[in-house]
């Protein structure tokens, strides 16, 4: 399972079309086997439409509400773009997924990425699409209800890409080794484990600065790119407006490569505490007692 946080967004109907795989329309309806999951307040604002099948359009436009409601909303860090998007994929080979699989998914990883709080009706409207095969996605205006924006937890991707390991075993999507490890092998490769596993805590270290958010290099060229196509698109000139939408397109990637590295860098295996080592009893004194158990262990 792989789930992929991309770029924020001004506004839905860009992102729903993706996770529609085509444009969003005033004339389809959505049915509960698109729309698989939501946020839980979605019923005090239709208390009269339980028979009603809403359109993409609509389902947009309920989305960008409080957007509407709170004009020129910023975050804290001042970004302007309220609409969250995150797609889950299946791995090949992983089998196909009930509705209400899908709908779990959905809910467990809102709840990792801080867009969904328990009994909290005043917090951000989402919903979770599933109109491709494999693919869920999720949308969410970061914007609350009650005019607030929601505090995501901080390494995002790297939560909901251990959510998504647990969902995997909790679904059955991992299928386990017949006969489980070797006992005689794991304790042959223990010490050159121990050094892979040390390696691997420093490069997961490396990686999560190359791509930390406020501190790390790509995030600082990004934000020098996102600047340079802002500028570009002020200007009259035609070209420019197409050089900054390329702009914006390498931001895009540079974007993507940060969340590649970020997940790369929480699948690495980490090196276990080393345990304290005893200190020695002074010269002289006795030593303490081995219990019996301790005896036969040896």
């Amino acid at each position: 399972m792989i789930i992929r946080i991309n770029p924020r967004a001004l506004n839905t109907s860009e992102p729903l079309a993706e996770a529609l795989g085509r444009p969003v329309s005033s004339q389809e309806g959505l049915t509960d086997h698109t729309v698989v999951a939501h946020w839980s307040g979605l019923d005090y604002y239709t208390p009269f439409d339980e028979q009603q099948i809403w359109t993409s359009t609509e389902w947009a436009e309920h989305l960008d509400a409080p957007t509407w409601q709170h004009p020129f909303p910023a975050d804290p860090k001042g970004d302007h773009r309220a609409i969250w998007h995150a797609d889950v994929r299946l791995a090949p080979g992983h089998r196909d997924l009930t509705g209400p699989e899908w709908s779990e998914i959905a809910h467990r990883v809102a709840r990792a990425a801080g867009i969904q709080r328990p009994g909290d009706h005043q917090g951000c409207r989402w919903i979770a699409i599933q109109a491709q095969p494999g693919r869920l996605d999720l949308l969410a205006n970061l914007l609350r209800v009650d005019g607030t924006w929601a505090e995501q937890p901080h390494r995002l991707l790297a939560l909901v890409t251990a959510e998504g390991r647990r969902i995997e075993a909790d679904l059955g999507l991992i299928s386990p080794r017949a006969g489980g490890p070797d006992p005689d092998s794991a304790a042959r490769f223990a010490a050159p484990q121990s050094n892979i596993s040390d390696a691997a805590t420093q490069l997961a270290g490396l990686l999560g600065q190359l791509a930390d958010e406020n501190t790390g290099p790509l995030s600082t060229v990004r934000g020098l790119v996102e600047h340079a196509a802002h500028r570009l698109g002020r200007l009259p000139h035609a070209h420019a407006h197409g050089s900054a939408h390329q702009l914006e397109l390498i931001a895009r990637r540079l974007h993507g490569i940060q969340q590649d590295l970020d997940a790369t860098a929480a699948a690495l295996p980490t090196a276990p505490t080393a345990p304290a080592r005893p200190t020695p009893p002074a010269y002289g004194a006795a030593a303490a007692p081995v219990p019996p158990s301790a005896r036969l262990a040896r």
